[in-house]
């Protein structure tokens, strides 16, 4: 016979059943103290094949129910529906130099007015200009970004690809380095851009014409139908 009680519960195996009152806990499952005197201890006790089998299809079928879920052409942010539109902007020609065209793209896309919430994808279709996001205020930003672009990529004759002229290469390199594409939120009706942000287009040769925006917008539509009041873009 074991001398304490703490000796007692050691020796105790797995299912045992345990007197009421006894400190200690079974060492297969660490049952607590029982809640009635001899109470057998099952929480170790193998599951029946039946109902694994059971659990087994609940798990599946709610895997199913939620892949189907994520498949469904809806959003959970609100009771509208997803959306898209694609559009061709125009922008008019532009000397050399960087320029804000914000409030130009912006006066070619009415439908914007009808998103609550999404993503507007702007991808110029050019290999001699760019986008980008930069300052819309101080008259000096645009003409000290271009300034910083000519004196990393000169011009020069030391290019191979000079069929257009010496402003030829150099504006396919800036081209690659300001890049082709811009990722917006939409919120609201209109760009969520920040208080001094605006769209850049960056023309890169002397002479490069009009230039095409191809844009994509996607979310979700106000669920009433209507459209939010279009916003003005000073720049």
């Amino acid at each position: 016979m074991p001398s304490t009680v703490s000796q007692a519960v050691r020796r105790l195996g797995d299912g045992m059943r345990i007197p009421f009152g006894t400190v200690g806990r079974c060492t297969g499952c660490r049952l607590g103290i029982p809640s009635s005197p001899w109470k057998q201890c099952k929480l170790r006790q193998p599951k029946p094949a039946s109902l694994e089998r059971a659990d087994n299809r609940k798990h599946v079928s709610s895997l199913r129910a939620a892949a189907a879920d994520s498949s469904r052409d809806t959003t959970s942010a609100g009771s509208g529906y997803v959306s898209w539109e694609q559009k061709v902007v125009t922008l008019p020609s532009f000397k050399r130099g960087c320029h804000v065209v914000t409030s130009k793209v912006m006066e070619q896309l009415p439908e914007i007015c009808e998103f609550e919430v999404g993503m507007a994808n702007f991808f110029i279709q050019h290999t001699s200009a760019s986008l980008t996001i930069n300052e819309n205020a101080s008259p000096d930003v645009p003409l000290d970004l271009n300034d910083s672009l000519d004196r990393i990529v000169p011009e020069g004759k030391f290019y191979r690809h000079l069929d257009e002229g010496l402003d030829d290469m150099p504006a396919h390199v800036k081209s690659s380095l300001m890049g082709p594409s811009l990722d917006i939120p939409i919120r609201a009706g209109s760009l969520a851009l920040g208080t001094w942000q605006g769209i850049y287009l960056n023309e890169h040769r002397d002479s490069g014409g009009a230039r095409s925006l191809v844009v994509t917008m996607q979310g979700q539509k106000r669920p009433d139908g209507r459209k939010y009041p279009a916003k003005r873009y000073r720049w």
